[in-house]
């Protein structure tokens, strides 16, 4: 095999050496040290320019540094940035107006970052469950999908089977029921276990676990089923939401309107954490003063932040660009894959996608070959050992695509035995 060994500057090794030696080691980056940020391109600390196939996990939909959006974080960042939920705000009503009507939800309880959004949620869904459904209180569970992934705080990873995310962080929260992914009757077989089930717990896809889509259908067909046993349906968007799959909600695919939706990433273009749960006031009536809340959620930047983000999805049609061009990618990636045994799958939707790359999930194969990337100019990062998810931002042309394909296919020429 050859080497895909790159002699990092003296300055990104200074740079990577402090985050080894001051930094706790929770992540393994690709040795890139990026500075700047413009659109589908990032550049390092050398000036190399990048096409960025990751998009910080899908929060940067928008675009790296979208002007409209950063005007409106510096604006409001100059006037008031803080009040906590103390006090009112003059900008946290109108995004709150915005946001509910823009996903056709009664309400919303705002928060910073995902794997908050995700608790939020479960809190909320409990509550209901003992308040309005009449489940026995403490007796509340949640079907959730093997190999999910919802974030890393304890109750999150207490219904994760990523050993690595669990391994001496017992002992965990109870309350989940832990079903096949994409299997129905493995969902009605719980439903029909107990009549304590709160709710069911979902990605649309499963980004973190290698970009798996369901069978088409399946997510209509858990709907109807949570409907016919009064059971919450949860999406969790905060990866596949905000246009990246190429409708404004992955579940809209199927025409599902989720009971309970979480979103995060790019609902502020990746400017600033913000995360929102919505949901119709049946449900989030069950929220009191002094039960749930944050310092941060809601806070005027973050409501000016995100107003923008939303309304470069629509202004700028980025669902419909999604779409067109996911097709277009992976039509190119299967062609690729017809001339060079290292693919053995494409998968995804809009442009959320990943290759599957023939070796098993212990090999370095797939993180050589993003170093390979890199080294030619594109950004992309291994998950779960074999698969590469390619993620570009949305607001990429058609050109940049095919551009990226060639560089794609030229550095998987070079592992070609």
């Amino acid at each position: 095999m050859i080497s895909t060994e790159k002699t990092l500057s003296s300055k990104s090794e200074v740079l990577i050496e402090k985050e080894n030696k001051y930094g706790a080691h929770n992540y393994h980056p690709l040795p890139v040290v990026l500075e700047r940020g413009e659109g589908v391109y990032v550049w390092d600390v050398d000036g190399k320019k990048y096409y960025d196939f990751l998009s910080a996990y899908s929060a940067v939909n928008q675009g790296h540094c979208h002007p409209k959006i950063v005007n409106a974080m510096v604006e409001q960042a100059q006037k008031l940035t803080l009040t906590s939920r103390a006090f009112y705000n003059d900008k946290l009503g109108n995004y709150e107006e915005y946001v509910t009507k823009y996903f056709g939800f009664d309400k919303v309880l705002p928060m910073n970052t995902g794997a908050e959004a995700v608790e939020t949620a479960l809190k909320i869904s409990r509550k209901w469950a003992y308040e309005v459904k009449g489940i026995p209180e403490n007796q509340a569970q949640i079907i959730v999908w093997e190999n999910n992934f919802h974030g890393r705080t304890t109750t999150i990873i207490s219904f994760s089977n990523d050993e690595t995310a669990r391994k001496n962080f017992g002992p965990f929260t109870d309350g989940f029921i832990k079903i096949e992914y994409d299997n129905l009757e493995a969902l009605e077989n719980a439903l029909n276990s107990s009549k304590n089930i709160a709710g069911f717990l979902v990605e649309p896809i499963q980004g973190e676990a290698g970009v798996y889509v369901p069978s088409e259908g399946y997510l209509a067909k858990a709907k109807a089923l949570c409907e016919k046993h009064n059971v919450l349906f949860i999406a969790d968007e905060v990866q596949t939401g905000i246009a990246r799959t190429g409708k404004l909600l992955a579940v809209h695919h199927e025409n599902v309107q989720p009971d309970v939706l979480i979103l995060g990433k790019a609902i502020s273009g990746g400017v600033y954490p913000v995360s929102a749960v919505l949901c119709n006031d049946e449900i989030m009536n069950v929220i009191k003063p002094g039960q749930h809340g944050s310092t941060f959620g809601g806070n005027p930047v973050a409501a000016a932040v995100a107003i923008a983000a939303l309304e470069v999805i629509k202004d700028e049609k980025l669902a419909e660009n999604a779409e067109r061009l996911g097709v277009i990618l992976r039509d190119g990636l299967n062609k690729i894959a017809e001339k060079n045994s290292l693919i053995t799958l494409v998968r995804g939707k809009g442009l959320l996608n990943a290759i599957v790359i023939n070796t098993d999930e212990e090999s370095d194969l797939a993180w050589e070959i993003c170093l390979k990337f890199r080294d030619n100019g594109l950004l992309a990062k291994p998950t779960h050992g074999n698969k590469i998810r390619l993620a570009p931002p949305l607001v990429m042309t058609e050109k940049q695509i095919n551009e990226c394909l060639e560089i794609i296919e030229k550095s998987l020429n070079e592992f070609k035995k």
